[in-house]
């Protein structure tokens, strides 16, 4: 059988599609490719099976580099050989939201789909109520991409949405915002740290002797989230597949798989496989 294409390049229809830039194909192949083995895997497994993306974009997005436009996370997920039983879509922005709309309507009405507008982090209880009921019998498994633009996700969200069986596939902005905007955060008055961690006194845990230094940043905000979601009953990701800019070779962000069963952690390896090897993160 041939593998799922998970980088799909499609004609601009005329709806708002936003210029993102080439480093974007590389997180699509990835969650695509995570999409095709979760429902080929687990299709006799599981009597449901949900794909929850809490920051779904317009559907489209256009390449800065090359002017090519291609299907993000969210129709991805909806194009694979064998489909999730529903699909969960959250967007916030009005624009993004209308152009999503249009085009789920339009190329995949055979879907069980529920769009949801509004923030994910004030939204979770209705995405918890879009989840189809289940129990002994009528199983559920659902697979929760978080494809935030940065550091704006509040650990609150993910607690709630990880308290029964669910994979997660989450994108870290450690670089891109967390070390860029560290003396922003470190102030007393920004909450943005305590609320992506779900940690009020991080700034306790962080500082040595009174000194916090910046080079320890994105480690520290990196061990710190994977002891939250340990807590949970999550096992720590044994790898960050790490996005880098194809300019500089800088490091951006890091998309880091959580799951409560070793079958998640061996399905993300593998489609590790699939796109072109990144460095992992040693914690």
């Amino acid at each position: 059988m041939d593998k799922f294409n998970s980088q799909i390049e499609v004609k601009p229809d005329g709806l708002y599609t936003p210029i993102v830039r080439e480093w974007s194909l590389e997180k699509y192949r990835l969650v695509g490719s995570y999409c095709d083995i979760f429902t080929s895997g687990m299709k006799n497994k599981w009597n449901q099976l949900v794909y929850i993306d809490l920051f779904s974009g317009a559907g489209y997005a256009k390449i800065k580099e090359n002017n090519k436009t291609y299907l993000n996370s969210a129709l991805l997920a909806m194009s694979t050989p064998i489909p999730f039983t529903k699909y969960i879509l959250c967007e916030q922005d009005d624009e993004r939201y209308e152009a999503l709309e249009k085009r789920v309507n339009r190329d995949f009405s055979h879907l069980n789909v529920e769009l949801i507008k509004g923030d994910s982090n004030k939204n979770v209880s209705k995405v918890l109520k879009a989840i189809p009921p289940f129990g002994r019998g009528n199983t559920l498994l659902p697979f929760c991409f978080v494809d935030p633009y940065s550091l704006n996700l509040n650990f609150e969200t993910i607690k709630s949405l990880g308290q029964t069986l669910m994979d997660f596939l989450i994108l870290q902005a450690l670089h891109m915002d967390g070390n860029r905007n560290f003396d922003t955060y470190l102030n007393d008055e920004n909450t943005r740290i305590a609320e992506y961690l779900g940690i009020s006194n991080w700034r306790e845990l962080f500082e040595k002797d009174g000194i916090a230094n910046r080079k320890d940043f994105v480690k520290f905000l990196a061990t710190q989230y994977q002891e939250q979601m340990s807590k949970m009953g999550y096992q720590k990701a044994k790898r960050f597949h790490q996005i880098r800019s194809n300019e500089k070779n800088l490091p951006l962000y890091y998309l880091s798989f959580y799951s409560k069963h070793p079958t998640g952690e061996a399905y993300f390896k593998k489609i590790q496989q699939r796109v072109k090897p990144q460095l992992s993160m040693d914690l």
